[in-house]
């Protein structure tokens, strides 16, 4: 029987870009891993992605291995199952190999790092394979299982662990170009800290004029350094024993709290609440209703991709839920600052403070350009910066994103800070005049 790929190579290919798309996911949670494949009949099955350098080793273990064909051949060449990595360089190689040839098995491709196939395996009925390999050329790697038998379902308990090899001879279960993460997350942790404290201060100081949103702010802040903490734990912990020790569920907590408070400020802020005025109007309500829920979806798509791995079958579509809500809540928290803006140019041709009104309208309009910054580096410009940079200096989109996150803070909070005399509301008649001319252009039409 042959036993070459007959299927349509459509799948690989997908499956091959989702190894390249592994690049842009935030890393996971613990380098040794243990899962169970059931009677799955994919061709190919990505594992994880991991940076290696010279000192790198992979082990991989299975264990309860089956192999069960629908085919009229009862006993698949077991050759034509096994375990391989593939860097992204030898990614378009292997690819042009498959539209060179449909029937084409990627097992027998020189370009990949070949592991072992069930040839290894011990005999039945207890099936298992146990080696560790080392990583002689340092590079990004994809860990992959293929099954090139038509009609053939593999199951089998995998254990999985990648690392590398300190000066001392310590492993280092973070991949190269995420090891620097504990002391960075640590450093910011600090950074929130001092800010709280001086927020903290900044309230006291003028606690006459301090307004529920500015309590909220500074929740704000404490969740988002515990969650710092949390997260350089977490890496702590998987960089020098290989798995989190429970600090991921404390990471997953903190971040769902942050993202929540983080969106529910940001819209607050955009409809004045509190400290322009002590109340939501419907349709500000109908965004904190739709963009609560839904954080509450993206955090559990979150905690889906960084909990499995891209072994599991739903797991590109958990990226995409996560991506597309993550889309609409920053499109949603933009309409509260435009609906304000325009409530506030429209305010102003009735009530006679052409100054007051200008300075909030300034203000808004600052906020607006801010949060659009924000998101853009944040959603686009981190996303590019993950996707263009080499896997050893993966931590600088990391340590990118958390800049600019603190300065988006500072100036949020500096906008918005309780002050008694606020350069927005000082005005003269001469300021007041010139106001009103500035007020009847279209300067502040969104």
């Amino acid at each position: 029987m042959d036993h070459t790929m007959t299927k349509t190579p459509l799948t690989i290919v997908l499956l091959l870009f989702s190894a390249a798309f592994l690049a842009v996911i935030p890393p996971s949670t613990a380098e040794i891993k243990s899962l169970v494949i059931s009677s799955d009949a994919r061709p190919m099955i990505l594992f994880e992605k991991f940076g290696f350098t010279h000192t790198g080793h992979v082990t991989v273990s299975v264990s309860s291995v089956s192999v069960v064909s629908t085919s009229s051949d009862p006993n698949p060449d077991p050759s034509r199952l096994g375990f391989f990595l593939l860097s992204e360089e030898s990614l378009l190689q292997v690819l042009l190999e498959m539209q060179q040839n449909a029937r084409f098995c990627v097992l027998d491709s020189h370009y990949v790092t070949h592991l072992f196939t069930f040839r290894d395996l011990s005999p039945p009925p207890n099936s298992r394979f146990n080696h560790s390999y080392p990583v002689t050329a340092p590079n990004e790697y994809s860990l992959f299982f293929a099954n090139c038998v038509p009609e053939t379902k593999v199951s089998m308990a995998v254990r999985t662990e990648m690392y590398n090899k300190d000066p001392n001879g310590s492993k280092d279960y973070l991949p190269a170009g995420a090891t620097q993460l504990p002391s960075l997350y640590s450093f910011f942790f600090l950074s929130y800290v001092a800010f709280l404290g001086y927020w903290s201060y900044t309230c006291w100081t003028n606690k006459r004029v301090v307004h529920r949103i500015h309590l909220l702010m500074a929740g704000l802040l404490l969740i988002k350094s515990l969650n710092l903490i949390c997260a350089a734990e977490d890496k702590h912990y998987v960089k020098i024993t290989g798995t989190p020790h429970g600090w991921d569920i404390l990471f997953y907590i903190f971040q769902f709290i942050r993202v929540v408070l983080l969106f529910t400020v940001i819209i607050l802020i955009g409809t004045g609440w509190s400290f322009l005025k002590p109340f939501l109007q419907e349709k500000e309500k109908n965004v904190l209703i739709i963009v609560i829920p839904l954080q509450v979806l993206a955090n559990i798509a979150s905690i889906v991709i960084g909990e499995t791995g891209p072994f599991i079958k739903d797991w590109v579509t958990w990226n995409q839920v996560f991506l597309l809500v993550d889309i609409v809540c920053c499109c949603a928290i933009i309409f509260p600052i435009v609906w304000s803006i325009r409530s506030l140019r429209e305010t102003s041709k009735t009530d006679g403070k052409a100054a007051r009104n200008l300075s909030k309208l300034t203000l808004f309009r600052q906020f607006y350009i801010v949060v659009i910054g924000y998101l853009y580096f944040t959603r686009i410009v981190v996303f590019a910066l993950k996707t263009i940079a080499a896997y050893k200096y993966q931590w600088v989109s990391f340590a990118a994103e958390e800049i600019v996150s603190l300065v988006f803070y500072l100036i949020m909070f500096y906008m918005f800070r309780p002050e008694e005399k606020n350069e927005y509301f000082a005005v003269d008649d001469d300021e007041e005049e010139a106001a009103a001319l500035a007020l009847r252009d279209d300067e502040f039409e969104l």
